[in-house]
């Protein structure tokens, strides 16, 4: 398998094979275990430019979290935008696996971002996690998601706050796609910085003070659709990397979040005969567990 990944490894973009190009987060966890095994430099090499490349294209939201499904180019600039709950958990484990083995920030950052999107904005009022978000909002495909110089100056109201949000982030008068800019990193930050005769650290730092005025600003617009089934399976997933977030990183939000939906489904998806229910919605809990509920659900319980 570690042969086959190297084989079809993009060196340029991450990834493997072409576009579309989906987050292969159970491939890279593989990777790092054989990685850990074998000690081969190249090996971490595919995980680390893989991982990095996600966390810089628009196929991951940085102004309010989460992954996208997929990415329709070989850069990971223009995302099926799609949320998948499923995704964002497998893609959380393995970059706080991947912290533990490199220490990185950036990929603790990540994670945590993660983490915070599905409690704030994928967790029912019980404790449940939804199973996705559409792509498209009022009838038209990533709206929600895309940004002009002139929208984020007028949420800003400061002319050199937006000169740098917009440098970071490749938003632009001609926009990456369709005449808007979807939010990216994929030049390197120490470029852009250079560009605007700054350092790294003040081009983060005015991110960190203004993004959270552009997240509230969007929360405005129509949102995408949401579908708030509760899948047992997908559910598994997200307890078993909160679990270790909450392990690794020593926050027990993430435990505490864990816990709570641990009971919802053992409250609402178990039957009394040790079955599973396969799906809930407002607490209705329907359908036949598969093998899939049963092996996430333990699993997530285990590293509970």
């Amino acid at each position: 398998a570690v042969i086959q990944f190297k084989d079809e490894f993009d060196e340029t973009h991450g990834g493997f094979g072409t576009a579309p190009k989906f987050p292969p987060a159970m491939g890279l966890s593989l990777l790092l275990r054989s990685h850990r095994r074998s000690g081969d430099a190249h090996t971490l090499t595919m995980v680390t430019k893989t991982l990095d490349m996600m966390a810089a294209g628009g196929i991951y939201d940085h102004i309010g979290g989460g992954f996208a499904r997929y990415s329709t180019d070989a850069r990971w600039l223009v995302p099926h935008f799609e949320k998948m709950l499923y995704d964002n958990a497998l893609l959380t484990r393995v970059y706080v696996e991947a912290y533990q083995v490199t220490k990185t920030p950036r990929y603790r950052d990540v994670a945590t971002d993660v983490l915070n999107y599905i409690c704030r904005e994928m967790t029912g009022p019980e404790g449940g996690f939804y199973s996705s978000t559409d792509a498209d909002s009022e009838g038209v495909e990533g709206k929600f998601f895309v940004w002009t110089p002139t929208q984020v100056q007028e949420v800003l109201r400061n002319e050199e706050d937006s000169r740098r949000l917009c440098a970071l982030y490749d938003i632009t008068k001609s926009g990456n796609w369709e005449h808007t800019s979807i939010p990216n990193r994929l030049q390197p930050i120490e470029d852009v910085a250079r560009q605007l005769q700054l350092t790294p650290d003040e081009l983060l730092n005015t991110a960190s003070r203004v993004k959270p005025l552009l997240y509230e600003a969007r929360r405005q617009r129509v949102p995408p659709g949401l579908d708030d089934k509760i899948i047992t399976s997908w559910n598994g997933m997200m307890l078993s990397a909160m679990a270790e977030a909450a392990r690794v990183f020593g926050d027990v939000r993430y435990l505490r979040q864990a816990t709570q939906t641990a009971d919802y489904l053992l409250q609402h998806h178990a039957r009394p005969d040790g079955r599973l229910f396969r799906t809930s919605r407002a607490g209705r809990a329907h359908l036949d567990a598969y093998l899939e509920d049963y092996a996430y659900l333990a699993e997530g319980l285990v590293d509970l």
